[in-house]
């Protein structure tokens, strides 16, 4: 699977989101339900705050600790465990994975070849958005961002 990865600088987007510190082995487990709560949140959220966010899941450090929830347009009162956040900001190496999400490993392995070879190394959080399911086939576009520094 060839996968383009370019360097960027992004902006915060804010995020409705569920947050824990997990380990990866319990993770898989935890995802679905913190998700299901954001969206239920946001299906009496207040009008405007969700017109058309993405799924996130965010990865601050390698324990984890981990955030996820759907972009959203705005700030908003925490309510139960979905909090107000945001995405991080700054440099980034991000590329688009468009395959069965069991090879997102794989994005993230080109990610870091391009980075050693450009002069890179991964440093802080790194996150994922989700895309819309294609009608047709059902597989979604994932972008993959990787906080980078010059190395």
């Amino acid at each position: 699977m060839a996968v383009d990865v370019s360097l960027q600088t992004v902006e915060p987007a804010p995020t409705a989101v569920v947050m824990a510190t997990t380990t990866w082995t319990a993770f898989p487990a935890q995802w679905k339900p913190m998700l299901d709560a954001v969206w239920s949140f946001l299906a009496s959220a207040p009008e405007g705050l969700h017109t058309h966010g993405h799924n996130v899941m965010l990865y601050k450090d390698g324990v984890p600790n981990v955030e996820v929830g759907v972009l959203v347009n705005g700030p908003f009162e925490p309510a139960g465990d979905v909090r107000p956040s945001h995405t991080p900001g700054g440099l980034v190496a991000r590329a688009t994975h468009t395959g069965p999400v069991a090879r997102l490993g794989e994005t993230y392995e080109a990610i870091h070849a391009w980075c050693s070879r450009h002069g890179y190394r991964p440093d802080g959080p790194r996150w994922e958005i989700y895309g819309d399911p294609d009608p047709g086939t059902g597989v979604f576009a994932v972008e993959v961002l990787v906080s980078v520094v010059a190395a």
